[in-house]
């Protein structure tokens, strides 16, 4: 399997009673695919991975795979232990996911040394039916780091195959890139540092703000791709300030309020997130309003 391109990380969206719509989560994966992404990500930060139960991911899995045409369905599985981790991967490959985004457990965070981290990935990788991707979690909903050297060796792992670098650090990202197996995957995992991570060498990245705006971060990569550099750059200034003003200031709920500006299924985080106030949505409007001019 190559990773290359573009990945949105789609929302997961609750109907009033705070059940899984499902329905409603169809019609933003057809809005999503409408552009040139190279596929989707269900249950990571965006979808609120860590909230979704997990009769619940079968569920929704199951029914995005028929939409994919050919493009990667991933899917987030990552938890506290080894076994669930071993459980949910090997689930969401039987619903349907080509591969799987696995962020590291973090509740005894002093313990988790990289001994205890790579010996944990490499019985994960060894027990999925599907590639994994490492992923490292954006720094403020971070509770352990995944440091260099350790993704590094689990690089060398031969269902290990790439990583989603959201620490928006593009020296540490050109790093892995340079320590990493040869065709191993830096996915940049911050929309306002995508072109300056091609350049580092990525190969594409998994992006908050694509899972709204979807065509300026497909535009970017493409852009970038046939050497229009200027393009690239004058697209990257309309993505920067819906990475700041929506997804880095609010999360979850600033992503679902710009899905709610744009008519799709956005709707209320799931408890204990909260939606925004009436003057922060606002804000989100304002800035999704100013990227399409």
């Amino acid at each position: 399997m190559k990773l290359q391109g573009i990945f949105a990380p789609a929302a997961t969206p609750f109907d009033d009673a705070g059940e899984l719509d499902v329905k409603g989560f169809r019609r933003n994966a057809a809005f999503l695919l409408d552009s040139p992404l190279a596929g989707l990500v269900l249950f990571g930060s965006t979808g609120e991975g860590v909230f979704i139960d997990e009769d619940e991911r079968v569920r929704l899995l199951s029914a995005t795979r028929e939409l994919m045409a050919g493009r990667l369905l991933l899917a987030g599985t990552g938890a506290e232990s080894t076994r669930a981790s071993i459980r949910m991967t090997r689930a969401a490959a039987a619903a349907g996911a080509d591969a799987v985004l696995v962020q590291p457990p973090g509740y005894f965070r002093s313990l988790l040394t990289p001994a205890a981290l790579e010996a944990h990935y490499t019985a994960v990788a060894d027990g999925s039916p599907v590639p994994v991707v490492l992923y490292q979690v954006p720094v403020p909903f971070r509770s352990v780091d995944l440091d260099a050297a350790l993704i590094a060796r689990l690089s060398r792992h031969p269902n290990i195959i790439g990583v989603k670098d959201s620490t928006g650090d593009v020296a540490a990202l050109a790093g892995l890139v340079r320590d990493c197996e040869a065709g191993f995957a830096v996915l940049v995992g911050t929309a306002a540092a995508l072109l300056d991570a091609l350049e580092a060498g990525a190969v594409g990245g998994i992006l908050g703000v694509a899972a709204f705006a979807p065509a300026v971060c497909c535009e970017i990569y493409r852009r970038w791709r046939e050497g229009e550099t200027a393009e690239a750059m004058r697209r990257q200034a309309q993505v920067a300030p819906l990475h700041r003003e929506v997804v880095a200031r609010f999360g979850v709920a600033g992503v679902k309020a710009a899905l709610d500006v744009l008519g799709l299924a956005g709707g209320r985080p799931r408890p204990p997130l909260q939606p925004l106030s009436a003057a922060d949505r606002a804000g989100v409007e304002a800035a999704v309003a100013g990227a399409r001019e």
